[in-house]
């Protein structure tokens, strides 16, 4: 039993021509068959999904369903699950099983989705390649010698071998629409403050962002539906009402203006990617969108501006792993101070370490001012960029990421090279604007995405534009391939 969109199951369901009970099953084996090959997940909840699935049956069968009854997900783990073991991918969280769900938890469930378990992510959401989890790297299923790319690396992954029909993710740098790019399916970021981060393990407070991975532009519509609105247990939660997404998805291209940015596009995009990147900039034009040079001057200020503000909330954030209240804790301490350095030693691994011992630096006396207050400055002048760019044009577009996937330790010797992984995509966290990546075209048989930038709380207009591109291309409905044969 394959579905290529959620569409088609919430449809099939409503009209009773598969149950949820049924069509959860057909998933749980296949993430059993497809898991050994690409650990894309932590925790598989089984015994709950059927319950859940018995449930939205009858829901179904009473009249009573909701926006996603019945249709099964999967949460990365970085959500707390009540019951369920919530690790964010590192050894100090191993044994941490939530009391509580996370507030986007509890939006997916009231919508009725049945939830199949946990996936695979880099640790603690700091990393570009899934490399980083301290259960293995997540294997990208067009070609398991590559990466998924990452944070969101497992959720990219189970999407796109069609192990979930959807999943939730975060975004604190590019973690949603880079996976999503190098894995073939559709990720977006919604506006900061869109998504309830009550629940969600931080990382960088002013970054992250939840999300939806999917197949496609429909399908992250009606999963955004589901799980954005204003959570008064989150104070950087927005108060205004949450759009019919799926319901917006016809607005026509016809008159929209594409910005390109020049610091992006002149010389700016590999060779590789150049020809992919212009054919679906064609295929907007000829659905009669126009494409506009723009500039965003301080583009290239939006890596080392990230890495000096992301990773002073992590150090910030992570304090609280100490090895006393939660958490993997060293055995018999000689004394307090050994308790914290050998816990967080033991529980933490070397990128997290790394971003932690970067982010106490720049706070530091002495250094506040030097790195942290100017990085501050200078994410307000990215953000202004923006707001200029928007005046002139709808979208702002660009690649996704700066090649396919690439090979398993290929950049893991250099943090620096894998970091620029994100250059595309840090500055719309950096100026908490929505952004999408959507599946664009194939080189050597890897996917390859399009970005498109939208101003705040323009998701239905984002959301829009890519389900328009892709009622025109066939990009988001292919599988991976292993030896001519879809997996």
């Amino acid at each position: 039993m394959s579905y290529q969109s959620i569409r088609q199951i919430r449809d099939d369901l409503a009209a009773k021509k598969i149950s949820s009970l049924e069509i959860t099953r057909s998933y749980l084996e296949r993430i059993k068959a497809l898991e050994p090959k690409l650990n894309a997940f932590i925790s598989l909840t089984e015994e709950q999904a059927l319950q859940q699935a018995q449930a939205a049956d009858q829901l179904i069968a009473d009249g009573n369903a909701g926006l996603l009854t019945g249709v099964p997900i999967a949460h990365k783990d970085i959500f707390c699950t009540k019951g369920v073991r919530t690790s964010c991918a590192s050894h100090m969280l191993d044994s941490f099983v939530s009391p509580y769900d996370a507030t986007l938890v509890q939006n997916m469930a009231q919508a009725g989705v049945v939830m199949l378990g946990k996936t695979n992510m880099d640790e603690f959401a700091m990393g570009s390649s899934n490399e980083t989890s301290w259960y293995g790297p997540v294997k990208n299923p067009w070609d398991t010698d590559r990466v998924p790319g990452g944070s969101s690396g497992g959720s990219a992954a189970a999407v796109a071998a069609r192990m979930v029909p959807g999943a939730t993710a975060t975004d604190t740098g590019g973690s949603i629409r880079q996976p999503a790019s190098l894995c073939g399916v559709t990720g977006l970021k919604p506006t900061y403050g869109r998504v309830s981060r009550y629940g969600m393990i931080a990382f960088a407070s002013s970054l992250d962002q939840a999300g939806p991975i999917a197949p496609s532009a429909e399908d992250c519509a009606l999963l955004l539906e589901a799980m954005a609105g204003f959570d008064p247990l989150d104070s950087t939660s927005v108060d205004r009402p949450v759009p019919a997404y799926s319901q917006q998805l016809e607005q026509p291209l016809e008159g929209k203006k594409l910005g390109l940015p020049k610091e992006y596009f002149a010389g700016g995009v590999s060779a590789e990617l150049e020809p992919v990147i212009e054919a679906a900039l064609k295929e907007f034009e000829q659905a009669g969108a126009e494409l506009v040079e723009i500039s965003l001057p301080n583009a290239d200020l939006a890596i080392p501006t990230y890495y000096v503000v992301a990773p002073a909330e992590c150090s910030t954030n992570l304090s609280r792993f100490d090895g006393v209240r939660y958490g993997h804790r060293c055995d018999n301490p000689r004394d307090l101070e050994d308790m914290y350095s050998r816990s967080r030693g033991e529980g933490f691994g070397d990128e997290v370490k790394r971003r932690i011992l970067v982010g106490t630096f720049v706070l530091s006396s002495g250094f506040y001012d030097a790195y942290y207050r100017q990085a501050q400055k200078i994410r307000r002048l990215i953000k202004q960029d923006f707001v200029s760019a928007f005046e002139q044009v709808d979208f702002v577009v660009s690649p996704s990421a700066l090649s396919t996937a690439f090979r398993f330790g290929e950049k893991t010797a250099d943090p620096v090279e894998m970091y620029r992984e994100d250059l595309y995509t840090i500055p719309a966290n950096l100026a908490g604007l929505p952004a999408l990546s959507l599946p664009c075209g194939q080189i050597n048989n890897l996917p390859v995405g399009l970005q498109l930038v939208g101003n705040y709380f323009c998701e239905s207009q984002l959301l829009s534009a890519a389900h328009q591109y892709q009622q025109r291309t066939d990009w988001h409905l292919k599988l991976p391939q292993v030896n001519g044969e879809s997996l």
